[in-house]
């Protein structure tokens, strides 16, 4: 619904971005425009022409990273636009030359990051209510207060982000996060995590019930709610009793989405932490239930990005959002084949690494590699 929206709007906001290319310089150095040669990206004379095979592939890898630990699909949809298709230099080259054409492409990769995890997020929270293994009232919970949150932060930042502070704060609050979750896997991280650490050993033992060749109804043992009330909500898990006040979330879910928003991604790399952390969840119940508030975020900051004026290259999106249905039909099947903790470790290191490469090179340009 959102994907149709987005192409009937188009033609009514084409005259931003080809203003923005006509006030380009021409010539062949890098913050011009070479009219001869041919179209590439949005359309634009001389932009990257990305090969839609490495897009599918790479689609295909951020709908099984985002559908496994329910998180960081925007974060590397973010990297593939950026470093692997060669966005990011492309938006980066017209900081000087055309501002207002370095903000459309850069409110482009925001906008093309998020169709790519929204879909991941409604295939994954399909996948994941059946297994037994998404809180819905958690969800709901986050997704309300991110409707607010998503809604103000690209309203006051669309049109307004330079490629460089972009690549900059991205790298910037992933590095935190990534530094704060190695604390979560020490043991003194650990050691408050009594519930999650039983509901996580109670389902990892199903697990191996299964590959042994028992049966087990893993969906008849999965999330049960038993109360729901204003400021209380409990739900079980494998026997091992949760309970949330539902205000938590709500305000968490406000500052989350406002974040990821502004980053262009799905938020899941701050829900997953404030899932398990907070809320105390193991990871095999904080995928599914971030994926489900991030849906809701998504279309929220879509729907926004749009009336903003942001245009899209719908090829390109259109071939990475077949790849995205591979992965996340994938990601939900394979996960419980994975440890809880090897599950936060994968999160730690490429949080680890993609903050400290783009916190260099948005703030100082410089590269770790190439």
């Amino acid at each position: 619904m959102t994907l149709a929206v987005s192409m009937w709007l188009e033609p009514a906001w084409a005259g931003k971005l080809q203003d923005a290319i006509a006030s380009a310089p021409q010539g062949t150095e890098p913050g011009q425009i070479d009219p001869s040669k041919p179209a590439g990206f949005l359309g634009i004379p001389g932009a990257p022409q990305v090969n839609m095979i490495l897009a599918f592939c790479w689609a295909v890898w951020v709908g099984w990273i985002f559908s496994t630990v329910g998180a960081f699909g925007g974060v590397m949809a973010g990297v593939g636009h950026m470093s692997i298709f060669g966005l990011g230099g492309y938006a980066k080259s017209f900081k000087e030359t055309t501002p207002a054409l370095n903000k459309a492409v850069t409110d482009s990769i925001r906008g093309s990051n998020q169709y790519l995890v929204g879909l991941s997020a409604l295939i994954s929270s399909f996948n994941y209510y059946r297994m037994g293994r998404l809180v819905v009232p958690l969800a709901v919970s986050l997704g309300v207060g991110s409707i607010l949150g998503a809604w103000g932060s690209v309203t006051l930042s669309a049109g307004k982000i330079s490629f460089s502070q972009y690549q900059g704060y991205f790298g910037l609050f992933v590095l935190a996060l990534g530094i704060y979750l190695f604390y979560e896997t020490s043991a003194a991280g650990q050691a408050s995590k009594k519930k999650a650490k039983a509901a996580a050993a109670a389902f990892e033992a199903s697990v191996k019930k299964q590959k042994s060749g028992e049966k087990v109804d893993t969906a008849a043992m999965g999330v049960k709610v038993t109360e729901i009330s204003i400021t209380s909500i409990k739900f079980t898990f494998y026997g091992v009793e949760f309970k949330f006040n539902p205000l938590i979330p709500f305000l968490g879910g406000i500052v989350i989405s406002a974040i990821a928003a502004f980053l262009g991604v799905g938020g899941g790399f701050l829900l997953v932490p404030f899932l398990t952390s907070v809320a105390e969840l193991p990871m095999y119940l904080a995928a599914g239930t971030s994926a489900l508030a991030v849906l809701i975020s998504m279309i929220t900051s879509i729907i926004t990005l749009i009336s903003k004026g942001v245009q899209f290259d719908w090829v390109l999106i259109g071939i990475e959002l077949a790849g995205i249905a591979l992965g996340s039909v994938i990601g939900p099947r394979t996960s419980k084949y994975f440890s809880d903790i090897l599950l936060k470790r994968l999160f730690i290191v490429l949080a680890l690494y993609v903050g400290i490469d783009y916190v260099l090179r948005g703030f100082f340009n410089y590269r770790i590699f190439g």
